[in-house]
């Protein structure tokens, strides 16, 4: 990809990203009142919720920064540290969020789904990084940045389906899954390292 496709590409993930996170952490101190279908599982799980809430929102408001800086070490570390510890808080507490969900049941396994990958992808993000595979880290964590990235795809998609009258369920329920996975694999096969460990990775053929 040329670096304007990228840089265009990264600038609109990141206009999305930032109001999206935003929006969420707003909501999650109470000071926006949440969709209805939100404001049904904060009646159930209040602290639970809101600590997703809080903490899946500064996660996907600060992944753009950390990806940013990730050449200036000083700010990288810390900022790194504390999105990991903020993408743990939201993985964990997804998994009770999901279950006492009013949405059909494709959409709450979608979403359990999503927090389980954010959890890999974080502890293998943990692991490349002690092994002091860098490569192999920045992929694992762009990969993570694009599973978070759901959340902004399926607030679009329930505001394009409330607007358009489109029947609600079916199309949620897509967005729950594919508002991940398709950005997932977008970075998979464009992320130029590999997945695999060092000693899993079979050695390049002499020419």
């Amino acid at each position: 990809m040329s670096r304007l496709a990228v840089f265009l590409a990264a600038a609109v993930l990141v206009a999305l990203a930032v109001p999206t996170g935003v929006v969420a952490v707003i909501e999650g101190v109470g000071a926006l009142p949440l969709p209805f279908n939100l404001h049904l599982v904060n009646e159930k799980l209040p602290g639970i919720f809101q600590i997703h809430m809080l903490a899946s929102g500064a996660a996907l408001v600060l992944m753009p920064a950390v990806i940013a800086l990730r050449h200036y070490s000083s700010w990288h570390r810390p900022l790194g540290r504390l999105t990991a510890m903020l993408v743990i808080a939201g993985a964990l507490t997804s998994f009770p969020v999901a279950y006492e969900s009013t949405s059909v049941l494709p959409a709450r396994i979608g979403f359990a789904t999503q927090g389980l990958v954010w959890l890999a992808l974080i502890a293998e993000g943990v692991r490349a990084i002690r092994a002091k595979d860098y490569a192999r880290h920045a992929t694992l964590m762009l990969a993570m940045a694009a599973v978070a990235s759901g959340a902004i795809w399926v607030r679009l998609t329930t505001a394009a389906v409330t607007s358009w009258d489109l029947p609600f369920d079916p199309v949620y329920a897509c967005a729950t899954w594919l508002g991940w996975l398709i950005p997932l694999a977008l970075v998979l096969a464009l992320a130029p390292a590999p997945l695999l460990p060092r000693k899993m990775r079979r050695p390049a053929l002499a020419t």
